[in-house]
């Protein structure tokens, strides 16, 4: 008897292990880096003036990969302002590997890092409990809605903290990729549960679109190698799927 698919993310270990050969095999992080240095200035030109400190809020900051050259970014367009820098990210073993980071990166003295080891719904009713709405200059929330159980929610209350100059950077799958084309055609048969939803660009934009926010799109080119996968026996390939269809085989 064949045992039910379930949820990669019920396996928090195998779900990193595929996540981190994922970035390996795709350019996923070089289109994002991309994106950062030619874009992102143009982005974030007016979110800090007249400030002398300015506050970001990484929601699903991973292991702070780009959340380092994002930083980096805003401390060259606002040098010697005080920046600070909170994390909202559920997995410690992500956490560890950010602080890591961030200990082995040198002029980072003027950012001050707070983690929250949570997801983003734990720390918005967090914030609701304790009756706060801290505000924020930049928020990004990049590539993490797929794991949020409310999206349209789950921006609405993002976007209610942002600052007058604010921007809210969101970066999802393509509408017209191959992720769009795989989850449209057997999504149905995927045990997703409530643990993880597909959305992409396009889903995006119908969001954005009824809850009446203004937007710009950008479109990042990546590719990944998927050849693994067509090898049977394969555990790279194995791995890959896994992390393609979000389901522990």
């Amino acid at each position: 008897m064949t045992s039910p698919m379930r949820s990669l993310l019920t396996d928090p270990a195998r779900y990193l292990q595929s996540f981190r050969l994922f970035l390996k095999n795709s350019t996923e992080h070089q289109c994002m880096q991309e994106f950062v240095e030619r874009q992102l200035p143009a982005v974030i030109a007016s979110i800090g003036n007249g400030k002398s400190t300015i506050n970001i809020l990484s929601v699903g900051g991973g292991a702070g990969e780009i959340d380092l050259l994002i930083l980096s970014k805003l401390q060259a367009r606002y040098p010697g302002v005080t920046i600070n820098n909170d994390v909202i990210e559920p997995s410690a073993d992500q956490i560890f590997k950010y602080k890591e980071r961030v200990a082995e990166t040198s002029n980072l003295e003027n950012v001050k890092f707070t983690w929250h080891e949570e997801t983003a719904y734990e720390y918005e009713s967090r914030m609701n409990a304790e009756k706060k709405a801290k505000k924020w200059d930049f928020i990004h929330m990049i590539q993490m809605l797929y794991y949020v159980k409310d999206i349209p929610a789950t921006i609405r209350y993002f976007h209610s903290l942002l600052e007058a100059q604010a921007k809210l950077l969101i970066i999802l799958v393509s509408g017209t990729s191959g992720w769009e084309t795989l989850w449209k055609k057997y999504g149905s048969s995927f045990p997703l549960d409530d643990l993880c939803s597909y959305v992409s660009s396009a889903d995006m934009k119908r969001i954005l679109d009824s809850a009446g926010l203004k937007y710009q799109l950008y479109e990042l080119p990546s590719h990944m190698d998927i050849t693994s996968c067509f090898i049977e026996g394969n555990k790279d390939g194995e791995l890959l799927l896994d992390f393609l269809t979000e389901t522990c085989t």
